[in-house]
């Protein structure tokens, strides 16, 4: 299907695909074996200004919008889903900086950002909060000029290699959501340690573990976004990455649907390929259909969020999970048609299932999506 893309997106498009195709393809089977996330190859992208895309141009940014990061995450996640996670979370860590910073913040980090010098992490998971994100235990405790942080975040992408951490804080349990508060760290401030690296199924070329602040002094100017904002500067940065987790689902459907179709045209039984038999071409019109579906949703919500629309969470939620979906569908279909090669290391496609996985878990569940759905269209409906 045609999106009809701008010129700078075309050529977005193809120096992300150039890259992921050059650069990517050929360690991704190392990576996802060794359980390796390649931080000289995130920072490569930054040379190359990939994460000029999500910052600001007064900062050194190409000042793009949503709909293009999700243009490069579709083409990395294409070949790697691991990679591309490991570079997109750089946004998820720039853009409350980049919505909610100072201009003393914004000066600081989001040129090194920009160029790739930084990576960056947010910090919001912990054992009791998950799915219910307002179940944040980590506390501030405020002293003279700061604050000390004193809690465990679980599951943080980009984990120990990190350099800029937007960490969420309560500093007054009582309030609830209202107490929970923003805070940027930086790696090699005292008390602040990390677990150990997370063995996961999935997107092995991440970096994943606990970040630990043990008595952390984390100075006034470090808090992000005022007191009390903490837990709508999160629903707000989820607003703004739903939609290139939908993005990463949808690269690796794609991957693994391109892997199959590949396969079904050179893989011959009863003397002719099996893409000739009705039973695979049913599955290779579903794949492909849903895909479509799923990237017509993705570049929508995309769009609804760099239009500027105040109310996204419906759009978005209904992208990510959606897509997330799809992808473990098509790619369950391409091992199946794929057969006891798809289910071998030497193909793609069982990593890209195991890949597929975690997108229907992270930045809120596909059951929580489906909430937030429900709730959006009963109160459109209680208009």
């Amino acid at each position: 299907m045609k999106y009809f893309w701008n010129k700078k997106q075309e050529l977005l498009i193809e120096a992300a695909r150039r890259f992921a195709n050059t650069r990517i393809k050929p360690v991704r089977a190392e990576l996802d074996e060794q359980d390796k996330c390649s931080v000289s190859l995130i920072k490569e992208m930054g040379k190359l200004d990939f994460c000029r895309i999500f910052i600001p141009e007064e900062y050194g940014g190409l000042n793009f919008g949503v709909t293009e990061l999700c243009l490069v995450q579709e083409e990395f996640s294409r070949v790697c889903g691991g990679v591309s996670c490991a570079y997109s979370v750089n946004a998820l860590g720039a853009h409350p900086i980049v919505k909610w910073g100072t201009a003393e913040q914004k000066k600081k980090y989001l040129p090194k950002i920009a160029s790739g010098e930084y990576l960056t992490a947010f910090a919001l998971t912990e054992a009791e909060a998950g799915s219910d994100a307002s179940a944040i235990k980590t506390q501030a405790v405020p002293e003279k000029n700061g604050y000390r942080l004193n809690g465990t975040k679980i599951f943080i992408t980009n984990g120990s290699i990190a350099d800029v951490y937007v960490v969420l804080a309560t500093i007054n349990p009582k309030k609830g959501i209202r107490g929970i508060t923003a805070f940027i760290l930086e790696k090699g401030m005292e008390g602040f340690h990390f677990g150990e690296k997370e063995n996961k199924m999935g997107i092995r070329a991440t970096h994943t573990c606990d970040l630990i602040m043990d008595d952390v002094f984390v100075p006034s100017e470090n808090m992000l976004g005022g007191k009390g904002k903490g837990f709508f500067i999160a629903m707000d940065n989820f607003d703004h990455s739903r939609a290139g987790v939908g993005a990463q689902a949808l690269g690796i459907a794609q991957g693994a649907f391109d892997e199959a179709l590949n396969y079904s045209t050179k893989r011959v039984q009863f003397g002719q390929p099996i893409i000739s038999q009705q039973g695979i071409k049913f599955m290779i019109a579903d794949m492909a259909t849903q895909i479509e579906a799923a990237r017509s949703l993705i570049y929508n919500a995309a769009a609804t969020v760099d239009s500027g629309e105040k109310r996204v969470s419906k759009c978005v939620a209904m992208a990510k999970y959606f897509a997330s979906d799809v992808a473990v569908k098509v790619t369950l279909d391409a091992i199946q048609i794929m057969g006891g090669y798809g289910y071998m290391k030497d193909y793609p496609v069982e990593k890209m299932l195991r890949d597929a996985k975690i997108t229907q878990i992270y930045e809120g569940t596909n059951q929580i999506q489906r909430i937030v759905v429900a709730q959006e269209v009963i109160r459109e409906l209680s208009k």
